[in-house]
């Protein structure tokens, strides 16, 4: 069995440190540790590139009535690349989507340079169906 590398233990840290202030809506901390040429990359849906973006996205999930948290189920890293098991979680108003992704961070220079999230689609449409029910059963 291999032992952790400094390299890979830090690199897990900033991989936990973004998911963290991503979910509490530390947009300035979640921002301070990707690149500016960050690449963002979800099933289904185009690619984000630059800081910029990212940033913008982040800061949509931080209003009021949306919002995102973040469950680690594992985490492991070799060198500068981290791979996460998770549930993510999508508020929007009433509603809130769980579903499974299984991420690949890249990291340069201790700063997430690559963020690829892998989901099933299908798993998503029903974690969106149970949400939705769930926000129509409390108001009943």
């Amino acid at each position: 069995m291999s032992t952790p590398t400094a390299t890979g233990q830090n690199a897990v840290a900033t991989v936990t440190d973004f998911l963290e202030a991503t979910a509490a809506e530390d947009i300035d901390r979640a921002a301070s540790l990707i690149t500016d040429d960050i690449a963002w990359h979800n099933t289904w849906l185009p690619t984000i590139r630059g800081a910029s973006r990212v940033r913008q996205i982040l800061a949509g999930l931080a209003r009021p009535a949306v919002g995102f948290g973040v469950v680690v189920h594992h985490i492991a890293a070799d060198g500068d690349t981290v791979l996460t098991e998770r549930t993510d979680i999508l508020r929007f108003g009433p509603v809130r989507i769980e579903f499974w992704v299984c991420g690949t961070f890249e990291l340069r220079d201790g700063r997430i340079a690559v963020w690829d999230d892998h989901f099933d689609v299908l798993t998503f449409l029903r974690g969106t169906a149970v949400g939705v029910l769930r926000a129509v059963l409390r108001r009943s």
